[in-house]
């Protein structure tokens, strides 16, 4: 494969921006020539990192590479600090982070690669605070995605969310509380498109929804609990979403390296033969 590393001012983040980008293999039996000017246009993996990561996270833990060059699959993944995918209109000058996947990255890689930007040749996924962002994009943005798999997240019922709950003193309550002050206040970040819980319902039997996989470790803490009382909800709203969990394998990249590659079947991605040496 080829692996791109592109940096660039984004009008969206108000600051100069890295991704990073795995490119299809070139067979050694093509010429260079026919191959670069075929003009062929590639399906692309949206891929998200958690908390604390960034654009390279993927690579370096995983085998996304050997598992994108033989599925001959684009895989862009861009650094979103510890923003949960969300806008954080008064960060710094700004840090928009949500409008900027739908409104500049896709535009740039639609348009500067051989990236197909056909809805059934898109997908989408990401582990933890990624996967959450996952959900989120193929919940508003369902028309841009044929499927979403989201890794060790769950939505959960903001609804039931208080000023109490706001004021624990835990990772999720003081995230919680950052996120209800950027969006306004509890009632704004309930009515917002951080709600994914209730815009799911609003999409149930509409058949817009692209196709949906949770996949989370038995023993993953963080996690587990949430994603049975999601699962619970979504089968008796008929979501049609899949679930698949493994024994043994909590919050770790030992779990995410098998589910990218669960996620990739459930896309539907067939391998091509591509060698990856």
């Amino acid at each position: 494969m080829s692996i791109a590393t592109l940096n660039f001012e984004s009008e969206y983040l108000k600051s100069n921006h890295q991704i990073s980008i795995i490119l299809p293999n070139k067979p050694r039996d093509l010429p260079a020539k026919d191959y670069y000017e075929s003009q062929k246009k590639y399906k692309v993996l949206w891929l998200l990192h958690g908390t604390y990561g960034d654009h390279t996270d993927w690579l370096r833990r995983t085998n996304i590479e050997l598992y994108a060059c033989e599925k001959d699959l684009i895989v862009v993944m861009p650094s979103a600090l510890n923003s949960n995918y969300s806008n954080w209109d008064s960060s710094m000058l700004g840090f928009g982070m949500y409008d900027y996947l739908t409104k500049e990255l896709m535009s740039l890689i639609y348009n500067w690669l051989p990236a197909s930007d056909k809805r059934e040749d898109n997908f989408i996924a990401g582990l933890s605070m990624g996967g959450r962002g996952t959900i989120k994009f193929a919940a508003n943005h369902p028309d841009k995605f044929a499927a979403a798999a989201v890794l060790s997240a769950a939505p959960v019922n903001l609804q039931n969310l208080t000023e109490e709950d706001l004021l624990k003193d835990d990772f999720f309550a003081r995230r919680m509380r950052g996120m209800v002050e950027n969006a306004g206040g509890l009632q704004a970040f309930k009515d917002s498109s951080e709600n994914v819980w209730d815009i799911l319902d609003s999409h149930a039997g509409s058949g817009r929804l692209p196709r949906l996989l949770f996949a989370c470790g038995t023993e993953d803490a963080m996690i587990y609990e949430n994603l049975l009382l999601f699962k619970k909800h979504a089968d008796e709203m008929k979501l049609g979403a899949e679930f698949w969990t493994l024994e043994g394998y909590g919050h770790e990249w030992r779990f995410w390296d098998l589910a990218i590659q669960r996620a990739l079947e459930f896309f539907g991605l067939e391998d091509t033969g591509a060698s990856p040496y």
